[in-house]
């Protein structure tokens, strides 16, 4: 990697692509000192939705096709708002909704079936499958080397089922032809016209395919998921030059892709937590991540062990996180607006919920495709509990807001008590950011269910600017170093407005105690879905 440069009063520009479940923007960054954090602002930006498809009950894909589409769409629309070419622009770094897999042929770059994303459940009885013949009964068995449960969840069992499933991923594989990848594989991939074939650290981390001590495929956990190991990417740091944008593609060529990282870590580097700081991003799903340094924390508790970030090539220290995952919460949002009609925008939720006091007694457990973090149950879906005749959609909508709050929770107890068993840190506030975060009675709730200050910065897009500061650092703007010098001073990426508990510890533990109880009666709902194609 270059030497981070001196400052100069030259404007840089780096463009970040913020690919995620329901949709791809693209933010263009603009800085006169690249190696001070606070000094990146967001000048420019577009954001295009993709289309969610649900094939069957539990199943959720996406178009591969359509998705590198709005990324290059996206690209050009907010550069063009910007008013920057592709010869201004240093580089651009990319985030991605991990997990969800993509298959398709190395000779062409044709993609072979819809992307599985990471949500679906239709690995459901695979995976059972697999803990009872594979695993001899245990789920964690291979947690040591990789850190994860065995799950719907991640990469491994959707390439595992697309070779089963899917005749033209079984032929690519039988010729030597199949690529499996993350989103950003894919994207790197198209982008460079084939010249370059590789996903990051992080998102490596999340296909239980990658041990977490030597950052490398494990030769024996892609045989247990018959994946071929020639049809997975180089492994490669978050942040280092990756390729250029093919000159083919359309007023984008000559770009410099020097950052790749997975959304969740991308946003707790946005948020700069250093190690012993956690975040929470609320989007379609809610995700925590605490920074754990360089020590590989083995969760006792329900989490994920997994990767935080490596900056600057394969030789730089790794960066490890625990992680609870929550697979829906602003979700939920979304299915009172399209499903049940109950809002018109999303954003209407909060005045909606605003109208009442509280829940009146309701509980929503939000179990569309199973609980992750900390229960990790496959079999739950979702219950609403409590209603009597008194409730109206204000109760229902203000008890969708509590659901996404207590999982949270959920996941922060988890925390505590691994932290507390491997660390000397102390959990005293939370971080948060996503789009559901701009929501103040959630984020009041969130307070309030924690007994913890929430932090919330003015930027609550960290996601993007994660994978600004990787690309810079990938590209000499920047150091790791950098990125967390100067944390506490006053920037604009740094103002912050802070929510802090206003109820009682009694209240608190007694609105706690009905979630459990709510969340008990989601379990052994689930029905094997029918066969359908791909």
């Amino acid at each position: 990697r270059a030497s981070a440069p001196t400052m100069t009063t030259t404007t840089t520009y780096v463009c970040a692509i913020d690919q995620g479940t329901t949709s791809t923007r693209c933010v263009v960054y603009a800085t006169s000192t690249p190696r001070e954090a606070g000094s990146y602002v967001a000048i420019a930006n577009h954001q295009l939705e993709h289309e969610q498809r649900y094939p069957a009950p539990g199943w959720c894909a996406h178009d591969a096709n359509e998705i590198f589409e709005n990324a290059c769409a996206a690209m050009r629309a907010a550069m063009g708002a910007a008013s920057v070419g592709a010869g201004d622009v240093a580089c651009v770094g990319m985030t991605n909704q991990r997990e969800t897999t993509v298959a398709w042929r190395r000779s062409d770059g044709t993609a072979l079936c819809d992307a599985v994303v990471w949500l679906d459940t239709r690995t459901k009885d695979m995976c059972e499958e697999f803990v009872r013949d594979v695993c001899e009964g245990d789920a964690k068995k291979f947690a040591p080397v990789c850190g994860l449960p065995v799950s719907t969840y991640f990469s491994a069992m959707k390439m595992r089922w697309l070779l089963r499933h899917c005749e033209a991923v079984r032929e690519a594989r039988d010729a030597g032809d199949l690529c499996f990848g993350t989103i950003e594989s894919w994207l790197v991939y198209k982008l460079t016209n084939g010249k370059s074939f590789i996903t990051d650290v992080t998102n490596a981390s999340r296909t239980m395919l990658m041990r977490l001590d030597t950052l490398q495929w494990d030769d024996k956990m892609c045989a247990a998921f018959d994946v071929p190991l020639e049809a997975l990417p180089k492994i490669v740091s978050c942040a280092e030059e990756f390729g250029h944008i093919d000159a083919s593609i359309d007023r984008l060529g000559g770009i410099a892709i020097t950052g790749c990282i997975g959304d969740q870590q991308s946003a707790t580097l946005g948020q700069r937590c250093d190690v012993g700081e956690a975040k929470n991003t609320y989007g379609t799903g809610c995700f925590m991540l605490l920074n754990t340094g360089s020590t590989i924390v083995p969760s006792k508790n329900g989490l994920l062990t997994t990767m935080a970030w490596q900056l600057g090539g394969m030789d730089k220290k790794p960066v490890y996180a625990l992680e609870g995952s929550v697979a829906i919460a602003g979700a939920v949002v979304h299915w009172l607006r399209d499903n049940l009609g109950l809002i018109t925008n999303a954003s209407d939720i909060e005045e909606l919920a605003r109208g009442v006091k509280d829940a009146a007694g309701v509980s929503f457990v939000p179990a569309f495709s199973g609980l992750f973090a900390p229960r990790w149950r496959d079999d739950a879906r979702g219950v609403i509990v409590g209603l009597t005749q008194y409730v109206n959609k204000g109760h229902i909508a203000r008890a969708a807001l509590d659901a996404i709050a207590f999982q949270s929770r959920d996941v922060l107890e988890a925390m505590r008590q691994d932290i507390a068993e491997a660390t000397s840190h102390q959990l005293l506030t939370l971080k948060v950011d996503g789009g559901a975060s701009a929501n103040n009675l959630l984020m009041q709730i969130q307070s309030d269910v924690l007994g913890l200050t929430v932090i919330r910065p003015a930027d609550v897009e960290t996601t993007a600017r994660g994978a600004a500061y990787a690309a810079a650092v990938g590209a000499g703007l920047m150091t790791e170093d950098d990125i967390f010098r100067d944390n506490k001073l006053s920037s604009t990426q740094d103002e912050t407005i802070d929510f802090t508990p206003k109820t009682s510890h009694a209240d608190r533990e007694r609105d706690y105690a009905r979630w459990n109880a709510a969340v008990e009666r989601s379990y052994n709902l689930a029905e094997s879905a029918p066969e359908c194609g791909v």
